[in-house]
């Protein structure tokens, strides 16, 4: 493997053990979770000078494959392990708030982004599992709503989950989630129809069904405090994903030609960001323009590339400032004005 491949695997799977320690001992392992996916990530960003060279050849795609599997089984197994620890009695209330945010963070950065990933993939088995990991979270919904909506319509009023500028993150999470729900649903809908397939082979029944069966299996670990508590962890890893949607596509609109179609989506309508180690965790979902510009591009290959929209600081350090509008548009706000008028 090349020294980007070791970055990623070390990035996503050192807090694996450290969370399970935590929700079984809880003490000081929580914490260290919940440092290293804050504080020393942040850390990382800002105070080493390294770089994630991109692997266009495709010489690291069947480890990125592999890694990508490895931690969708990890996270099923994880999220129980959290769940029993969150609705027991053993750990303190420190502890479990710890343990909380931590498993929240890693979820929402780390299981969304591969999920993410295992849905662009072409064969069929890792779409499966991709499904079933944001299943987990119970937010099956967005596996068809990403690539039949949000990639079609991305930076046009027809995208739930494009920003427009001036909107606040606290008004875009509830269109974002029930838009993305109501179009995802149509779009599958309208792909069934075209197929003449039967209706039980829809598959929002797949979603709704399988978040049921997990909140059942929640119920079975912790009773109604294990349910309680996956309903906590889940929602707090869908508000990092609407938070991530929310920062990478704040205020970039594509134009509406003579002919009343938006311009083709580019490079300009995404945010990037180049910091090394939230990239690693995230396995490069903060290369954005790129993922749109190839949505089947597998993580290691995507790029960065002169002329792309880039953030003042780090996708998670963005998002942690979008959750204070007048912040975060005093920040942002100048910087669309800018990418609009050139």
């Amino acid at each position: 493997m090349t020294r980007a491949m070791w970055i990623f695997g070390l990035a996503t799977l050192i807090p694996v053990p450290l969370l399970a320690a935590g929700a079984a001992w809880g003490g000081a392992w929580t914490w260290a979770a919940l440092g290293y996916v804050t504080l020393l990530t942040a850390a990382l960003d800002e105070a080493v000078a390294l770089s994630l060279p991109p692997d266009p050849e495709g010489r690291e795609f069947p480890a990125a494959d592999g890694l990508s599997m490895a931690l969708a089984v990890l996270h099923f197994g994880l999220l129980a392990l959290c769940i029993r620890g969150l609705s027991g009695p053993a750990l303190s209330g420190g502890e479990k708030l710890a343990l909380f945010f931590a498993a929240g963070l890693y979820f929402g950065q780390v299981s969304n982004s591969n999920a993410h990933e295992l849905i662009h993939r072409s064969r069929r088995g890792l779409v499966r599992l991709g499904r079933w990991v944001f299943i987990s979270l119970l937010f099956g919904h967005h596996a068809s709503a990403h690539p039949l909506v949000h990639h079609v319509h991305v930076g046009t009023d027809r995208d739930p989950n494009s920003a427009r500028r001036g909107q606040s993150y606290y008004g875009f999470v509830p269109r974002a989630w029930a838009g993305s729900f109501r179009a995802g649903l149509a779009a599958e809908t309208a792909r069934l129809a075209r197929r003449g397939a039967p209706a039980w082979r829809h598959p929002y029944l797949v979603y709704v069904g399988g978040a049921l069966a997990c909140l059942g299996a929640a119920f079975a670990i912790g009773g109604w405090a294990g349910v309680g508590w996956h309903l906590l962890l889940a929602g707090h890893a869908q508000a990092q994903l609407l938070l991530s949607d929310y920062v990478q596509h704040y205020g970039l609109r594509r134009r509406i030609m003579a002919d009343g179609r938006p311009e083709p989506a580019g490079p300009r309508h995404s945010w990037n960001s180049p910091h090394w180690a939230s990239s690693a965790l995230m396995l490069n979902a903060p290369r954005h323009s790129d993922h749109h510009a190839h949505p089947g591009r597998p993580y290691p290959a995507l790029q960065l590339a002169e002329g792309m929209p880039v953030l003042p600081r780090s996708l998670p350090v963005m998002g942690a400032i979008a959750l204070a509008p007048r912040l975060w548009r005093r920040i942002m706000d100048p910087r669309v004005a800018a990418l609009t008028a050139s």
